[in-house]
């Protein structure tokens, strides 16, 4: 573990002395895993994925109309349909944002190279100079224009207001924004928890498993490590919340587990290190893009065939992704990564980071917009199972490459950590939430 000073180094070691080692005992909580929806809403795949748009547009567009109406006073709120009678007056149009983008995936594109009928091109993002902007509702579509409109700040699934009028060629000329908002908090009450959570990911145990940095960490979790100081603290953390990609962070192709066995192997040592850890620590294990488990959204928690070991411990709760839960009264969102890689794809903007991303969902109320256009999802047809109907204490993405983090205010007095968590397997590092005030605090296991 990495400590900047001397007397820090020195209270890692445990003096021996003649008197026997106190004994100190993990607090425990309450805890409760909201996600039971992404388990047990059917998924319908006879269905077309237009039934989660529509569905999404009709419970966010009621949120939306009180706001419109309190932003852009004496305004029309109108449908597309009725644009051809305003004759270019303003006006305000709800719809869902639809980017037009020629390098997303597309089957088509995919069978063309799989018969070498075009020559591939690979692209690190879905962008292109001849990407076009459009707001669609139940019936129709419009382009969308104006020096409002930046399409390295948007993507396709966002439902919001635009304010404006259709010009003669018509599109819409944009001269303002409205989105859904951050959802308001239930309780506004003072939290006087001591209590503290760990939220670790891509463990990538099987490439990481023996590394001297992933001992540490159990170690120092376990309290097996640090002087008696530092092992009453380590009291203080009632769960570890493992944020995808545990078994590997990387697709097989390019792992060593490159083979059925190897595959087999891997999850067995992930069984065993979960198992041993699930002792001395609650756990709430979460999927991520590359653990062996569904790839669409929402991942399903890993079945208990595969994790035999700490399956039947009962400190364990493997769950989905994405995973909302409370803890203390606090509710906590995350992801494993996947739906904020998928934006940073869909805008080319690499330069901004994902914790401004998180910040957005936010703002849009809605943890994975780009799902279904580009991001892998069950087709539910009745209602969309990722708008956000909880506000946050808490709310992360795994699996990014540094870590960031932001204490996020709201405009109805929500509070809310925003939290970019890293790779443990390749920053060493994981995050310490406080459940008392929202502080944060980093613990290395390796070299800076």
């Amino acid at each position: 573990m990495v400590h900047k000073t001397e007397k820090e180094y020195n209270e890692l070691c445990v003096k021996p002395g003649k008197e026997n080692p106190p004994m100190f005992e993990r607090k425990q909580t309450q805890y409760k895993d909201l996600s039971e929806k992404f388990v047990s809403t059917p998924s319908d795949y006879s269905k077309q994925f237009a039934h989660i748009y529509a569905a999404r547009l009709a419970e966010l567009r009621d949120i939306l109309i009180p706001r419109v109406q309190a932003k852009w006073i004496n305004v029309p709120i109108v449908k597309l349909a009725d644009l051809e009678n305003l004759d270019g007056q303003q006006c305000v149009i709800i719809g869902t944002l639809y980017k037009h983008q020629q390098w997303k995936p597309s089957i088509l594109r995919e069978l063309n190279e799989d018969h070498q009928l075009s020559v591939p091109c690979v692209k690190s993002d879905y962008c292109s100079e001849k990407d076009q902007p459009f707001l669609e509702d139940e019936m129709l579509r419009i382009k969308l224009e104006g020096e409002q409109v930046d399409l390295k700040h948007i993507v396709t699934g966002i439902v919001c207001a635009v304010l404006g009028n259709e010009n003669s060629a018509g599109s819409f000329i944009v001269k303002g924004w409205c989105f859904p908002g951050c959802a308001p908090k239930e309780s506004l009450k003072k939290y006087t928890s001591q209590e503290k959570v760990v939220i670790v990911s891509g463990l990538d145990l099987s490439n990481n498993y023996e590394n001297l940095e992933t001992s540490l960490f159990v170690e120092w979790l376990c309290g097996l490590a640090g002087n008696t100081k530092i092992q009453k603290d380590g009291t203080s953390i009632v769960r570890l919340i493992i944020a995808g990609n545990t078994i590997r962070s990387t697709d097989i192709s390019n792992s060593k587990t490159d083979t059925d066995k190897g595959i087999g192997e891997a999850i067995k040592t992930a069984d065993t290190f979960l198992s041993n850890l699930a002792k001395c620590c609650y756990i709430t294990l979460m999927p991520g893009q590359h653990d062996p488990t569904n790839a669409m959204l929402p991942q399903k928690p890993f079945h208990p065939c595969l994790l035999p070991k700490s399956s039947r411990l009962e400190s364990l709760k493997s769950t989905t992704n994405p995973w909302i839960g409370k803890i203390d009264e606090r509710v906590i969102i995350g992801t494993s990564g996947q739906s904020i890689e998928d934006i940073i794809k869909a805008t080319g903007e690499t330069a901004i980071s994902p914790i401004e991303w998180l910040e957005k969902t936010l703002h849009w109320r809605h943890v994975c917009p780009t799902a279904p256009d580009t991001l892998l999802a069950c087709p539910y047809y009745k209602k969309d199972l990722f708008i956000m109907k909880e506000c946050p204490d808490v709310y992360f993405v795994g699996n990014t490459e540094k870590f960031e983090t932001k204490l996020w205010k709201g405009d109805e007095n929500q509070t809310i950590r925003l939290i970019s968590v890293p790779r443990f397997s390749t920053t060493h590092t994981a995050v310490i939430v406080s459940l008392e005030n929202l502080d944060i605090q980093t613990i290395s296991f390796g070299n800076i």
